[in-house]
């Protein structure tokens, strides 16, 4: 389904949106110009959950012109305490129709385009090339790799994260891309080589999880969206963000891709 606005998220900035965005547009590094970006980009999140929440409203807010969400789950009550673009009114309907109307009540200038449907690579062979930037807030190894081997191909950056009990990480790949030292940027195997063993990291539904620590995350990979969109600062390409709400503590490590020895 499609929520489309009356503007064409390609057209200028309308005086509504200059009046809007105008914190945004104050800011040098941001201005008129990358207002106007932030209004042609088109942005997947795969999962209107704990991760996706804070970011659609983020980039809701922010005016990212075109928001696709896919998900295939309905609102549940226990969501709430950290899902926070649905609440109580919306319990038991499609997650995807939940974020779409709350995305429409904070920017009508925005339009959205969801997805009932699980992500996969079979999905995102169909539709994934509609759009610029790909963010994973997934809770699933499964959908992580495919998100990441999809994007890959269709050499779009990813923006993906995840949250434990009490901590989480993020980290931006563009892997399709070389660096500054000549040498492909790393993609997600170099990080994770191969997908855990099931059941060796149990889902949020067995352990829990602080619901503001997904704000956190999500909140650091809605900004890493605005920086990619706009082309400002320098994106957590190569770098793993980890953040330890326990201790208040951010580290950032840096990692490179795997030289593979040549065949034989």
């Amino acid at each position: 389904m499609e929520n489309q606005p009356p503007q064409n998220p390609a057209a200028p900035l309308t005086q509504d949106e200059i009046e809007r965005y105008r914190r945004h547009i104050l800011l040098p590094e941001i201005g008129g110009t990358g207002q106007q970006k932030l209004k042609n980009a088109r942005v997947l999140i795969i999962g209107a959950g704990g991760l996706g929440a804070p970011v659609l409203e983020y980039l809701a807010a922010a005016g990212i012109g075109t928001i696709g969400i896919v998900d295939d789950d309905r609102v549940s009550l226990s969501n709430l305490q950290r899902q926070v673009v649905h609440d109580t009114g919306t319990i038991g309907e499609m997650k995807t129709k939940s974020a779409r109307e709350r995305i429409a009540r904070l920017n009508p200038h925005v339009r959205t385009v969801d997805f009932e449907e699980r992500f996969s690579e079979d999905w995102a062979s169909r539709h994934l090339r509609r759009f610029d930037i790909l963010v994973d807030g997934s809770d699933n190894f499964d959908t992580r790799y495919a998100a990441a081997d999809a994007a890959e191909d269709a050499a779009i950056p990813l923006v993906t994260g995840a949250v434990g009990r009490f901590d989480g990480s993020l980290t931006v790949l563009k892997p399709y891309e070389t660096g500054t030292s000549g040498v492909l940027n790393p993609g997600y195997r170099d990080l994770f080589p191969e997908k855990p063993p099931e059941g060796l990291i149990p889902a949020c539904a067995e352990t829990g999880v602080v619901g503001a620590l997904t704000g956190v995350i999500g909140t650091l990979m809605a900004m890493e969206v605005i920086k990619l969109a706009t082309g400002i600062g320098e994106p957590l390409v190569g770098r793993l963000m980890l953040y330890d709400s326990l201790s208040a503590r951010f580290d950032v490590i840096k990692y490179k891709r795997v030289q593979k020895a040549a065949a034989e």
